[in-house]
This record gives structure tokens, sequence and C-alpha cells, in this order.
């Protein structure tokens, strides 16, 4: 059906638009910077900072003019080697680049210019200390992929790194606002229960969308036991660390980078910038975060997570940059071999009805996130409880696949991201077999669906009522593609 075709086709470029300007900036191991208009790359270079592609790895493409003007959108232009530039970005982050045209990626680059022009008119504000936040995180993995701020500048052609910071600094301030500038567009936008019917029902029948196999998991974990002498061993260690930072002046980024067990952190010498009160961090890191002044390190303190020391770099008003130390623990092979013990006790109470999986998760099981819940696991995109089995995790997806529904798996050996050890059952406590959408069993879905579609027509009238009255000028070059908007301004 047209409606589903369209409703797929947005989604497939705002993908292109999500990985073009806004999960380039995350704080994702592959991290990579985007430049535009704003002259940051001023050559045909990959961006790619970790592995940049070879000439004939990419798809070929007819060249116009060496940073010649392909459009002004409002107060932002665009450049020919932007598109370039876009095209590699896609590649580099897996997107196929098969069927995507120069004129697709032109309507796209014109709608983010869009977005960020109408956020300044609108007096949508970015705090500068978020910006600085960013690039602070952009610099150190430039930095630690390069070497030194000198071999980075070269690579971006810039003179010293302030031109470089500067020239950043305005890249993210207006993929930011764009960002903020889209989600005001939709974020009060609804769908009520008459709305998603009637979208559900115009769908003819032979065209309704087809959902794929899906499973609900559950799970009862056990953490082998730490031992008071493996605590007290861990908080000598960092108190070694820190004494050799205090008193000898040894570098606080050589050691996380040496000893940190944080995967996040470690290779940029456990720093993280940006940390507000508000953030999603442990109390005990927040709180010891905003407890000490600028330059002073931490005693030990515990998380969740394990043994930290933090050591603050920079304090910028309500925000802090912080350097830590993540350990944790060693567990003696007698703790893992109880842990096993009690889950195989575990298991056979389930297995024999003693108890249900649900009873024994609430009574047994370590993970705090779902014991409570019966052991029931959360989608973490779609935050329900439905996993679809081609989309999930393949680690788990590989422990529960041949699992029928009601059965246990084996006890499983499982290790966290920070490497530590835990034991797990798992069982699939419903099945969902791929059909055709069904209003009743996947009215959520349809619901999403339906809210989709509103969203999109409402961008596209807004698109089109900003197009009318922004200055757009497009190149002759590109005066023959055919848009999703009105950027030609046509009369209809």
């Amino acid at each position: 059906m047209q409606l589903i075709q369209t409703i797929l086709k947005y989604t497939v470029m705002n993908k292109m638009l999500l990985l073009l300007i806004l999960g380039t900036f995350g704080l994702q191991a592959q991290e990579v910077v985007t430049a535009d208009s704003t002259g940051v790359v001023k050559s045909n270079d990959s961006l790619m900072v970790v592995k940049p592609l070879a000439k004939d790895s990419i798809k070929p493409f007819k060249r116009y003019k060496a940073e010649g003007v392909s459009a002004v959108v409002g107060e932002f232009v665009i450049l020919d080697s932007d598109i370039d530039k876009a095209y590699v970005e896609m590649k580099s982050q897996g997107v196929s680049i098969e069927d995507v045209s120069r004129c697709q990626l032109m309507g796209k680059l014109m709608e983010d210019k869009l977005y960020a022009h109408q956020a300044k008119q609108d007096s949508i504000m970015v705090p500068d200390a978020e910006i600085n936040g960013m690039i602070d995180q952009q610099m150190q993995y430039m930095i630690s992929e390069l070497g030194s701020e000198e071999k980075v500048a070269e690579y971006y052609r810039k003179d010293n790194i302030a031109d470089l910071r500067k020239d950043l600094f305005e890249v993210n301030k207006n993929i930011k606002l764009a960002n903020l500038m889209q989600q005001k567009i939709i974020e009060k936008l609804e769908v009520t229960p008459e709305e998603t019917r009637t979208f559900f029902f115009s769908i003819p029948e032979d065209e309704r969308p087809v959902f794929g196999a899906e499973i609900e998991i559950a799970q009862i974990v056990v953490e082998p036991e730490v031992t008071e002498k493996a605590k007290q061993d861990v908080i000598s260690k960092l108190n070694q660390i820190r004494a050799d930072i205090i008193d000898n002046g040894a570098s606080f980024s050589t050691k996380a980078v040496l000893y940190s067990k944080d995967p996040g952190s470690a290779s940029k010498g456990g720093l993280y910038t940006g940390v507000k009160r508000d953030s999603p961090w442990a109390k005990e890191f927040k709180d010891t975060a905003f407890s000490l002044l600028e330059g002073e390190i931490s005693e030990p303190f515990e998380t969740d997570f394990g043994y930290h020391i933090l050591y603050v770099e920079k304090i910028r008003g309500q925000e802090v940059d912080v350097r830590h130390i993540l350990m944790f623990p060693e567990v003696s092979q007698e703790s893992i071999d109880k842990a096993k013990t009690k889950m195989e006790d575990i298991r056979n109470k389930i297995a024999s009805g003693e108890m249900t999986f649900a009873e024994a998760a609430r009574q047994f099981s370590d993970d705090k996130e779902t014991r409570n819940n019966g052991g029931q696991l959360v989608n973490p995109v779609s935050f329900d409880t439905k996993f679809d089995l081609t989309k999930m995790d393949p680690t788990l997806s590989a422990q529960v696949y041949n699992l029928t529904e009601g059965e246990l798996s084996k006890v499983i050996t499982d290790r966290d991201y920070t490497g530590k050890s835990k034991l797990k059952i798992l069982t699939v406590t419903k099945k969902y077999q791929e059909h055709p959408a069904d209003y009743v069993k996947d009215y959520e879905r349809i619901q999403k669906l339906a809210l989709r579609e509103k969203q999109i027509k409402v961008i596209n009238d807004w698109q089109n009522d900003k197009i009318d009255e922004t200055y757009i000028s497009i190149n002759q070059d590109y005066q023959d593609c055919e848009y999703a908007g009105n950027w030609l301004k046509k009369s209809n």
C-alpha cells in the first residue's frame, strides 16, 4: 500500500538523518565527526577517524564542482563536498548507498539546514557548555586515535586545535538546533483510538503489514559472592594508585588507561565530560563528583558497578568534567562453584513444580531490574516485554532461540560488560508467531504506525510552510531533482 510504503520510505530517510546528524556525536566507541559547510575539512578526504575508507570502497558518483555551492537555505550554505561526505558517512555506518541519489541527499541536507535555521528564528537555545562538552568528547576520541592535538589539527587541515574547536562548535550547535526543532514540531502529537482505527481499516487487508516472530523472556540471575578480603584488596589497590598520583605526580589519565575496567572511558583516560546532577549516573558517583573541588581526587567509593576513585578535572557551572578509575573485586572459583550449585537447586525446584519461575525470581534472583517482575525482561528499544527474534541481542537470541514456551534453559555462565561473572537461567514465557497485523492483538504497534503517519504529515506541512517563507537558492545542477518538499517553490 502506498501509505505503508510512504512510512517505510520516510523511516529509512529518517535513519539516514539520525546517522548523519545525531548518531555521529554520541559516546559510542566508533565515534566520528561530521563536517559540512562550516569548512572543518576543505578537501575530499574521508572523515572516518577510526579507519578512513579507500577510494574504491565507496560508490562512485558524479562530481560537479569542487567546493561549489549547491544550495543556500536561510543563512546556511550547502557545498557539493557536503554531499560527498554524506555518502562517506553513510558507508562508514554500514548504510547501503546503492539506491541513494545525490538528489535525495541534497533534499535531506536542505531539511537539516531548514530545521537549524528555524530553530534560531524561534529562539531555541543550546547552552554553550553542552556544546563544549560534546566537543571535548570528540577531541578526546580523535586524540586517542591520531596521537596528539597537532596531528588532529593537521588531519583536518587546520592551523591549530583552537581553529578546529571553533568550527566544531558551529557544526555541533547547528546539529543540536536541528534536532531540537524537529522534536518541537512533533512533541505534542498524539493519536486517538478513533484515528488509530481509521488508519488501520483504511489499509486494504492484503496490504496490511506483517509482524515478525516475537518472544517474551524471563531470567533468574545469581551473582557469585564477593568476599570481604576481595573488597579490601581492590580498595587497597585504588588507594595505592591515588597515593602515587598525589605524592609522586603520576598521571591520573595514564593510570586509568592501565587499570580502569570501565570500557566506556578507560581508553580516554577515564574521562567523562558534562556530568550533571540530573544525569543518569549512579547516585554515589554524582555525589562524589559534586563534593570535590577542581583538581581533587576522591577516596575509593562503591557503586553498583564496582569501586572507584574520581578526579575532578574541570567545573563548568552546573556541570563537571571528571576522570575515574573503576575496579572490581576478584571472584574466587569457590564462590563461582557455590553460585552454580545454588542455581542448579533453583532450577530443579522450578522443573519439579515446587515453585513457579516468577516465584523463584522474586525469591532468589540478584538482578534488581527484573526480580520484582518475576524475572521478566524489558526490551531496551521498545520498552515493552516483546523481543523480535531477528533484531534482539545475538548472544541472548542464541541462548533462547531453541527454547519452547515454558522450557528452562541450562545454567548459563555469563559476563556483563564490566567482565564480572554471573549465572542465570532463562525461560521463554510467551511466543508470538509471524502474522499479518491484527487490530486487537497488535493495537500498540498499529497505534505507533498511525502516530508515525501523523508525524510525517505534520513535518511535511511544516516544511512546506517554512520553505515558502525562507530564502532558498538551489544550484542549477540540482534543479531537475524531485524533492519531497517544494524546495524549488514551483506553483501548483
